[in-house]
């Protein structure tokens, strides 16, 4: 049987308010706290991962980097990306962090084939390929037996950040997206989809709730 889950979507919001919402709901969740998915974009912004080495920001110029605490190097959020976090107990879903890494994989190359876009992951780097250009990125963090950051799709936002640092910590990796291999696609219709596509892979039923509260940092 499906297990429900709510999906918050506040729109566009800044990157820090919304990694120290994640925080804040990740410390004090317990056992009956329902699962959520926030889906949304963010204002330009770098995020370094815990163990990011900053030599992979070659140019940032005025798009603010930011340390965070998931996994992985450096990566990009923009305008036109859609970031899918999924705060979930592991535990109660009986997953591992490399089975929720494969079913957000699986669950955007799946989104894809609809628009006969052919994709596939790699098993030495995290995310999803096109003809060997990265579409999406992955970063999480487990604390506590839950999950939260997520996964970031290129949709129809500006590519042009990427070429400002090593993608991910990969010097010249390309990067792709959904707007150049479809046209006419835009934020609005593609993202319907990729959260069907996604609750299907986490065998998870959404429920439509409110936006998270936000507070403003800094």
């Amino acid at each position: 049987m499906s297990r429900e889950i709510l999906v918050r979507r506040p729109g566009r919001v800044d990157y820090e308010p919304a990694w120290r919402a994640m925080q804040a709901f990740t410390e004090r969740r317990d056992a009956d706290t329902p699962d959520e998915l926030w889906c949304l974009e963010h204002p330009p912004v770098y995020t370094l991962g815990l163990n990011g080495d900053r030599a992979h920001v070659l140019a940032a110029g005025d798009i603010p980097v930011i340390g965070i605490d998931r996994g992985g190097q450096v990566t990009y959020h923009g305008p036109g990306q859609l970031v899918m976090y999924p705060l979930l107990d592991l535990r109660r879903l009986r997953l591992g962090i490399r089975d929720l890494v494969s079913r957000l994989e699986d669950a955007v190359v799946t989104a894809l084939a609809e628009w006969d876009i052919t994709a596939a992951a790699r098993p030495d780097a995290p995310g999803v390929y096109v003809d060997g250009a990265k579409i999406a990125s992955i970063g999480l963090r487990v604390r506590r037996g839950a999950s939260y950051h997520g996964i970031a799709i290129n949709i129809d936002g500006d590519l042009e950040p990427f070429a400002r640092i090593n993608p991910c910590g990969f010097a010249g990796l390309r990067m792709t997206r959904l707007c150049d291999l479809h046209a006419g696609a835009t934020l609005d219709t593609a993202q319907p989809v990729f959260e069907r596509t996604l609750l299907a892979a986490l065998g998870l039923e959404g429920r439509d709730a409110p936006p998270p509260e936000l507070r403003a940092t800094g």
